[in-house]
């Protein structure tokens, strides 16, 4: 019987103890920053417009050519025949976009653009590769998922379509059938507004610089945010293609391949983060929130 003491109070030590915390989940971030070379993939310095501020700040776009060529190939041929040198921001709508271009809407199309580009909108589901699905639900689309060539798309298995996410870029345009030219271009500042899917050509994505367009004073005009006094506008010093720029100069871009695998851990991540802030998993994630992720190449 005096035996038993000791290994009573043994057990009930054991009991008393806290169960020791589980180690951390790893976040997205870090996920992808500890990815392999090989699940990156290089973006096309074809496919990056700068743009430079006259204050200097700079923003990148990743073009997407694949979902809207004609649109891509104009706006390549804007920005190298020049047009864009006296262009401003000339529009900042708060929880919505920051557009610019030619703010008197006065001057002629650039020479050799498309001036009446199709739709380019919607195209068949899996028309850009095999797409990886996205396992969680999306309020506009019935699927969703993103293609080899990193594009979140959403789409009800029969079309597909880029989503007017946070950063995404469109051609701003007047009422239909005007598609626009590209020369006037917008991107997303607010929550994101899905509502304009599959009704203006998506050409794009802020990958880097983002702040330079949306932490920008709002504007007041019209209703739709457009800066009343000119002096307002933000000028823009140069928009160019990361091509076209000297080998030294030139940024350099990688995004993570969502064919990889640990593409999906990302995904997951984002959909069911850990603690020891988040303690209720939320099982679910909007399409906007798992944009592929793009790293600097050399900074």
């Amino acid at each position: 019987m005096p035996m038993l003491l000791p290994l009573f109070a043994l057990l009930a030590a054991a009991q008393a103890a806290p169960a020791p915390a589980p180690a951390p989940k790893p976040t997205a971030a870090q996920l992808a920053a500890a990815a392999p070379a090989s699940a990156w993939g290089a973006i096309d310095p074809q496919d990056l417009l700068l743009i430079d501020f006259a204050d200097g700040r700079r923003s990148m776009i990743w073009l997407a050519p694949a979902f809207a060529p004609v649109h891509v190939a104009n706006i390549r041929t804007i920005a190298r025949s020049g047009w864009w040198k006296d262009a401003t921001v000339y529009r900042v709508q708060d929880n919505y976009v920051t557009q610019w271009g030619d703010a008197t809407e006065k001057k002629p199309p650039a020479a050799g653009i498309v001036p009446k580009p199709p739709a380019e909108y919607e195209w068949a589901w899996g028309a850009h590769g095999v797409a990886v699905d996205n396992p969680y639900r999306d309020a506009y689309a019935t699927r969703t998922g993103f293609t080899p060539s990193g594009w979140a798309v959403a789409g009800d298995g029969a079309r597909q379509w880029l989503p007017h996410c946070y950063g995404m870029v469109g051609v701003a345009r007047d009422l239909a059938p005007d598609t626009g030219t590209g020369g006037d271009l917008y991107t997303v500042i607010g929550h994101a507004p899905r509502h304009l899917d599959r009704n203006i050509a998506l050409v794009g994505r802020v990958i880097d610089g983002m702040a330079a367009l949306s932490a920008l004073p709002r504007g007041t005009g019209g209703g739709l945010g457009l800066y009343e006094d000119p002096k307002q506008r933000v000028p823009i010093k140069r928009i160019a293609i990361a091509a076209d720029l000297p080998a030294a100069e030139r940024p350099a871009f990688e995004y993570l391949r969502p064919d990889a695998p640990v593409f999906a851990a990302t995904l997951e991540a984002r959909a069911n983060r850990g603690g020891p802030f988040f303690t209720v998993p939320a099982g679910a994630t909007d399409l906007c929130n798992v944009m592929v992720p793009v790293r600097v190449v050399g900074r």
